[in-house]
């Protein structure tokens, strides 16, 4: 992959699952608590060819973008729910990919998924403040990656997430001068 391309589709660079520290946790929180308004302020005033624009060719457009947020994030929640209250849970994968291409995603307002975003995302940080630290060192199975996930490393993951796909909006906004 051209470091062009590798530049457009990481635009923050990939993730790295290291340890998070146990003092990192309250920031990492604030973080998610603060990506739905930011996601809404990059968008506001984008008309829809902006939003059906893709940030790279082959890539999702703005809109599949911000409509994948809270699909991923809502997973990303249930998951947490899980591993709080089972025991190394095997969680249910999906299929992001053929998510983004059901035809709400590719067509639908925005301020839907911003609207569930919102909600989902002080609802989530409600229940995060609520857990021990070490809670966060409950786990999870993942069937199709065939490992564990802590959850302290995927609060660090989800927080990467947003960032990601904020940027994927900024730089294509910085790139068409918009």
């Amino acid at each position: 992959m051209s470091s062009h391309l590798e530049k457009l589709r990481f635009p923050i660079g990939k993730y790295k699952m290291e340890p998070v520290a146990v003092q990192d946790y309250p920031m990492l929180i604030d973080q998610l608590e603060a990506l739905p308004d930011r996601i809404r302020a990059e968008i506001s005033g984008l008309t829809d060819e902006q939003l059906d624009t893709p940030y790279r060719e082959g890539g999702w457009t703005l809109r599949q973008v911000v409509h994948h947020l809270p699909d991923s994030h809502l997973n990303a929640y249930m998951r947490f729910k899980l591993a709080i209250t089972e025991d190394n849970p095997v969680i249910k994968p999906y299929e992001e990919a053929l998510w983004a291409e059901c035809r709400e995603a590719k067509h639908g307002a925005v301020n839907d998924s911003l609207d569930l975003l919102d909600s989902l995302h002080r609802r989530w940080v409600s229940f995060l403040k609520t857990l021990n630290p070490e809670d966060f060192n409950r786990k999870y199975f993942h069937p199709t990656q065939g490992k564990n996930y802590v959850l302290s490393t995927v609060l660090s993951l989800y927080v990467w997430h947003g960032k990601h796909h904020l940027a994927h909006i900024t730089e294509t906004k910085k790139a068409r001068g918009w």
